[in-house]
């Protein structure tokens, strides 16, 4: 569904990503990890050209969207929606107008419809009773939540997740991730996350793709990822507490 062919982009004199390669496949949750600086973002940004690869081709079916422009580019990126790391609300809407602003500009649906369907998504993420409030009068977990509705409210094909669990407490990261799963097998949504939370990519991952030095350094499943041989992938295992028997165990050395 997303295919990555030999991407290679340079920031600031460094390559970020260096002929990158790789496919995410329809009703995946493919997840993208990596330490800070990595090249996350930056990969995620190219499937929706907010960035243009310096060379190499990103292709979305068979079009090659680092290549549209104009009415094209418009109508590939339609088939998104996108969780942005900070939630991204409009301080100075409710709620329930921050998720219906997509079908306000970029539908012609009536309000009645637009607010129906508005509702039905903050049901979906739980925030059903919570439509009437400004951003900041709900929590950061729920904000989180509130973005990911706007970002389904159009009934997109794929997902792309921002660090959806950045800044948020174990419990509230783990309800995230429940939603993400959700989406993809009850509404085959197909997600593409990026993350430095393990817990997290090894709890809603299909595949998981590691970022090493502007290179994908490893591309397995779940169960063969905590069991790879590479190095930088045991460290950063490491760094977050998981064993190669699965178990997410804290070490009892100080």
């Amino acid at each position: 569904m997303i295919r990555f062919e030999n991407v290679t982009k340079a920031l600031g004199g460094r390559k970020i990503l260096d002929g990158v390669d790789f496919t995410v496949e329809k009703g995946e949750t493919f997840v993208i990890v990596g330490t800070s600086g990595a090249g996350k973002s930056v990969t995620l940004k190219h499937m929706v050209r907010l960035m243009t690869p310096d060379e190499g081709c990103i292709r979305v079916g068979d079009d090659a969207i680092s290549e549209a422009s104009g009415q094209r580019l418009e109508s590939l990126r339609e088939r998104f929606g996108y969780l942005f790391q900070g939630g991204a609300l409009l301080a100075w809407l409710s709620v329930l107008e921050n998720v219906a602003l997509p079908l306000r500009e970029k539908t012609a649906l009536g309000n009645d419809e637009i607010v129906s369907r508005s509702q039905d998504v903050l049901k979906r993420v739980g925030l059903e009773q919570d439509g009437d409030k400004r951003p900041s009068e709900i929590s950061g977990g729920m904000q989180k939540r509130a973005g990911l509705a706007r970002a389904i409210v159009r009934q997109p094909e794929i997902v792309l997740y921002d660090e959806p669990t950045s800044g948020l407490d174990p419990v509230t990261s783990r309800t995230i991730d429940a939603l993400i799963e959700t989406l993809r097998r009850d509404l085959g949504v197909t997600g593409v996350v990026v993350t430095h939370d393990l817990h997290s990519a090894l709890s809603i991952g299909t595949r998981i793709a590691m970022l090493h030095g502007g290179k994908i350094i490893e591309l397995a499943t779940p169960e063969a990822f905590i069991r790879s041989e590479r190095p930088e992938v045991k460290a950063f295992l490491d760094s977050q507490y998981i064993t190669r028997r699965g178990a997410w165990e804290r070490s009892s050395e100080p």
